[in-house]
């Protein structure tokens, strides 16, 4: 019987990533890269400082982080949360020396020039420090999916200086964005909770709050609160 850390190895090995670092590569040369790679490339490209990093996502990847979208929407959509899709729009800013493509990316309330909340799949580690990327960009929120779990770091804007080795960012377990979302939930709903509420969700008016939520007289549904605390039903 395979292990869970052995079969993400044995995944790692049949669906690999790729990733390539190249340095001194002038602002200039960065952004005539991204004019010739159109948005059919394939390749993921960071930047931060000279260095320049070219990702090739794996198939694991992409259907991770399209499973991590799938709870994001709809759960904005059950909420009323009003929320601008962007991608993986690439976020750059010359001044800053420093851009980068987000696995999925959202603005919140009204659509702005950097999103609010980013989101990065990791399959592999190593290469640029996206934390320091996003720092630079000012983007308040970015939450990591890695090794079957969720990492989410917050902007403090006013105490940038007590977060030195996160570049002003803090390790938290619940969403300061979506106050509902908890870290530790985040798990379950991703690889389960996504299929169980998107059949729901076709299958009953998606402006019933009980699409999302449960409703014990609903026939065949479970009692589900999304992020609320260890009491909730």
């Amino acid at each position: 019987m395979i292990v869970l850390d052995d079969l993400s190895t044995q995944l790692q090995v049949q669906d690999p990533e790729e990733k390539r670092l190249i340095t001194g590569v002038s602002w200039k040369q960065y952004e005539a890269l991204l004019a010739a790679l159109d948005d059919s490339s394939g390749y993921r490209i960071t930047y931060l400082e000279g260095v320049l990093e070219i990702g090739s996502p794996s198939r694991r990847h992409e259907s991770e982080k399209e499973r991590i979208g799938t709870l994001l929407e709809i759960y904005f959509m059950e909420t009323d949360t009003a929320f601008f899709p962007l991608g993986s729009t690439t976020f750059r800013s010359q001044g800053q020396r420093g851009g980068t493509e987000p696995d999925k990316s959202y603005c919140l309330g009204t659509e702005k020039d950097f999103p609010d909340l980013a989101i990065e799949v990791v399959i592999t580690s190593g290469g640029l420090d996206r934390l320091e990327v996003y720092s630079r960009l000012a983007v308040p929120e970015v939450w990591f999916w890695q090794d079957d779990r969720f990492f989410l770091y917050h902007r403090r804007e006013d105490r940038l200086a007590a977060f030195p080795q996160t570049y002003g960012y803090e390790l938290i377990t619940q969403s300061q964005l979506l106050l509902r979302l908890i870290a530790a939930k985040l798990i379950y709903y991703v690889f389960d909770i996504v299929c169980h509420i998107a059949w729901r969700y076709k299958a009953i008016s998606p402006h019933s709050r009980r699409t999302w939520y449960g409703d014990p007289s609903c026939p065949g549904t479970t009692r589900r609160a999304v992020g609320h605390g260890a009491g909730a039903a």
